[in-house]
């Protein structure tokens, strides 16, 4: 398979399945299974790449596990969170703005997301149809910066729940553990993720392919839906977050600045 019937195929399949997941939104009114099912669908990606990829099989094989569980984790993260859980409010929010076009909209959204998966998914492709292996200690380096990553993610996930599911913080703002250095460390390690492929893919001439994903998360999360949309539902509703706001750095762990 080329590096573009893979790519195309992989773009066809990720389609196929959001369509699929906006058809049962259709009966469920609850869009936040589109979160999980495409973090699980980048994973797929990475493991489709490296299945169908030329690069050696030591090379291929890390990719498909090092993306697969990436998106294994953050996935099953995402389902759990939200299980029975009501509308996300960002979606919430969709729903009352776009009205009687709501279902069109929503359609065309859920594409949008198997697009921007696809966008992401190049550093996979690059990995994967590299000639030979990147050297030992460039894939080490790989393997760090994604264990710190996937580590750092996770450790904020569980600590917001914590927070979350601790009767006595009911309506606080969480500043425990890492979110005591960044208002949105998840978003942080996650961004940080996309750069694990990119020693991956040096030595190949398109090795700069690689560090796209990382901005273009970074951008989404950032400018586009995850902190803009977070930070004005959490003004509104926790008094507390506007100082939390003007003491803590937003993006990278950094040492709280004083509240004075």
């Amino acid at each position: 398979m080329t590096p573009a019937s893979a790519a195309i195929s992989g773009l066809a399949i990720v389609a196929l399945v959001l369509a699929l997941v906006w058809a049962i939104q259709l009966k469920t009114r609850n869009a936040g299974m589109v979160d999980p099912v495409w973090s699980w669908s980048l994973g797929f990606l990475a493991i489709w790449y490296a299945s169908f990829g030329t690069a050696p099989a030591e090379t291929r094989l890390l990719l498909g596990g090092l993306g697969g569980l990436w998106g294994l984790r953050l996935g099953s993260h995402l389902y759990f969170r939200n299980a029975g859980k009501p509308e996300d409010a960002r979606y919430a929010k969709f729903r009352r703005e776009w009205g009687d076009s709501v279902n069109l909209k929503m359609f065309g959204f859920f594409q949008f997301q198997a697009l921007i998966a696809w966008l992401l998914s190049v550093g996979f492709l690059v990995v994967a149809f590299r000639d030979g292996n990147a050297s030992v200690s460039l894939m080490g380096l790989g393997v760090l910066i994604w264990v710190i990553a996937v580590a750092g993610e996770g450790i904020a996930d569980w600590q917001m729940e914590r927070f979350k599911a601790d009767p006595s913080t009911k309506g606080q703002v969480c500043q425990r553990g890492l979110w005591r250095y960044s208002r949105h460390p998840n978003y942080f390690f996650e961004s940080m993720h996309w750069l694990a492929y990119v020693p991956l893919a040096i030595g190949t001439g398109l090795w700069w392919v690689a560090i796209i994903p990382a901005a273009i998360m970074a951008w989404l999360l950032l400018k586009m839906s995850g902190v803009p949309i977070l930070e004005a539902h959490m003004v509104q509703s926790r008094p507390a977050y506007a100082d939390y706001m003007r003491t803590t750095s937003m993006f990278i762990p950094w040492p709280p600045r004083s509240s004075g």
